[in-house]
């Protein structure tokens, strides 16, 4: 038995398995990835340069205050719940044609309460906010 004449074949790797396994893995990472959407408050804020409006017709105005009471146009409202606070923006609102709800939070008012107006705001069907702020002196 003559093993000498013939000649060795080199070894190579054949790469279209890998290519196969790869791409599967790819295919299986693309429909397994999640694409998280953040939906953010579409809130118009004043800004601190704009010139204050002298008649503002159709607004209502909330203050909030660090203890947690509430003030809708200047009358004090007892909160007992949001659905009751709805009703008291609904009321505020009766005579005016698609009104802005201005909150005045106190610095020191807690983010609850001011979620609460405006979960109250939203219960009333009034999708315009706006948030007042003090202007800083330079």
């Amino acid at each position: 038995m003559n093993f000498r004449g013939t000649q060795k074949e080199d070894p190579e790797i054949n790469l279209i398995p890998l290519i196969d396994v790869l791409l599967v893995i790819i295919i299986f990472l693309m429909l397994t990835t999640t694409y998280s959407k953040f939906a953010e408050l579409q809130i118009q804020l004043p800004t601190a340069a704009a010139e204050k409006q002298l008649e503002r017709p159709n607004e209502i105005t909330i203050v909030v205050s660090a203890s947690g009471q509430y003030l809708v146009n200047r009358r004090s409202v007892t909160f007992r719940d949001v659905a009751g606070l709805a009703e008291e923006l609904r009321r505020a609102g009766a005579s005016l044609k698609d009104p802005v709800i201005v909150i005045n939070a106190d610095n020191s008012a807690t983010h609850q309460s001011v979620i609460r107006v405006m979960d109250a705001a939203r219960q009333a069907g009034y999708g315009q906010i706006a948030f007042a702020v003090e202007q800083t002196s330079k």
